[in-house]
């Protein structure tokens, strides 16, 4: 049987070739200084020098680079998380590491433009403006074929608003001819006063009789006359009514279907869209805090076990003059595997509970404990 090395003692960072396999925090001072610490203490733990640890300096250093990638990988995951919302659409060329993530309400606005665009409000669907003409005695018309075909190349429209209908009654208020204006010459030139001539008086009428005077015209054009209005199908056949009298044109606001239904909307590159790149780059240790690097030295002693169990493993049992020993590979494999299953429930744990949502659920308990020990509180009867 070949013979097995095994931990000499000590370890040496600096003096070491290719400490760990991939070189994250090789340059990082703090974490040189704590890898030889943490070779030490796991060779230690593990039983040395009471018995030997097949395990070298290198197997140490690869256990720490990987228990601080973990570390940062549920960090940076837990932080992507709870910021998703507000990260998605932002720059993604400068590193978040360290950086307060500030809430805003942008992709919940970006939502809600989506209901403004079907509401005529807002949005980010350009409304275009087109027309067809219109001739007198014709009811009926396709838009589609008076418009569609030449001017948006055959892209399918959807109307959202049609030009038609009566003119504004304010228009003929002081029409004296139209039977329902004031026939005062125009109200006096619409209060021009008609040049001060002193043959007429001058006057001025209150607010509510303005309005009273654009009711009576508009229900006039209800009642008496026939409405303006119209009947639009599938999006395309159009009805006006009354039956038009005149050649004029008929405006109206559209949208092309195809940039409603684009889920692109200002393309761009160098953008946060999902959870991939989002700009986290490789821990900091330097400024990993006591309890989190606590968490790394107990993850990587756990690592350590499982190492050591794959080389225990190899050899189920070392024989001995007169006898064998058997090694302990099979528990070492599953106190491993138990340690890092718990340590990672426990990190889980913690992030959740520093989440907002946990800090604002605190902080309301905290709020209505103070208000029923205050209620609590004798109050003084004064007396005066």
């Amino acid at each position: 049987m070949a013979t097995i090395p095994i931990w000499p003692g000590s370890a040496s960072f600096s003096e070491t070739t290719n400490p760990t396999p991939f070189g994250f925090y090789d340059a990082d001072l703090e974490f040189q200084n704590s890898a030889n610490k943490v070779a030490t203490w796991c060779a230690q733990r593990l039983g040395y020098p009471i018995v030997d640890i097949e395990l070298q300096a290198v197997n140490f250093f690869t256990a720490f680079e990987e228990a601080v990638t973990t570390y940062a990988q549920y960090l940076y995951q837990y932080k992507i998380i709870e910021n998703m919302g507000t990260l998605e659409g932002s720059p993604n060329d400068n590193d978040l590491n360290g950086q307060y993530i500030q809430p805003n309400l942008g992709n919940i606005i970006s939502i809600a433009e989506q209901y403004g665009n079907e509401a005529g409000t807002g949005g980010n669907v350009d409304y275009k403006s087109g027309s067809i003409d219109i001739i007198p005695g014709q009811q009926k018309y396709s838009i589609t074929e008076l418009f569609t075909n030449e001017q948006e190349a055959g892209n399918p429209i959807e109307i959202k608003r049609i030009y038609h209908f009566a003119p504004p009654a304010i228009v003929r208020y002081f029409d004296p001819y139209a039977g329902t204006g004031t026939g005062i010459q125009s109200l006096m030139e619409t209060f021009g006063f008609g040049n001060y001539s002193p043959g007429v008086n001058f006057m001025l009428m209150p607010i509510y009789y303005d309005a009273l005077k654009i009711q009576a015209i508009e229900f006039n054009d209800q009642i008496r006359k026939s409405a303006y209005s119209f009947e639009l199908i599938n999006n395309n056949q159009l009805k006006l009514f009354p039956r038009p009298a005149r050649s004029e044109k008929l405006h109206f606001d559209y949208i092309v279907k195809a940039d409603r239904n684009n889920p692109v909307k200002n393309p761009a590159t160098n953008l946060i869209t999902d959870v991939s790149n989002v700009p986290y780059v490789n821990i900091n240790y330097e400024s990993i805090n006591a309890p989190g690097r606590n968490w790394i030295f107990r993850y990587t002693l756990a690592i350590s076990k499982e190492m050591l169990a794959s080389v225990r493993g190899k050899y189920s049992s070392v024989p001995i003059p007169g006898s064998e020993i058997t090694t302990n590979a099979g528990e070492l494999r599953s106190e491993g595997a138990a340690e890092k299953q718990s340590l990672i429930e426990e990190l889980k744990t913690m992030l959740e509970e520093s989440s907002r949502v946990k800090y604002m659920e605190r902080e309301t308990q905290i709020i209505q404990n103070t208000q029923d020990a205050l209620g609590k509180v004798p109050f003084p009867i004064y007396i005066y």
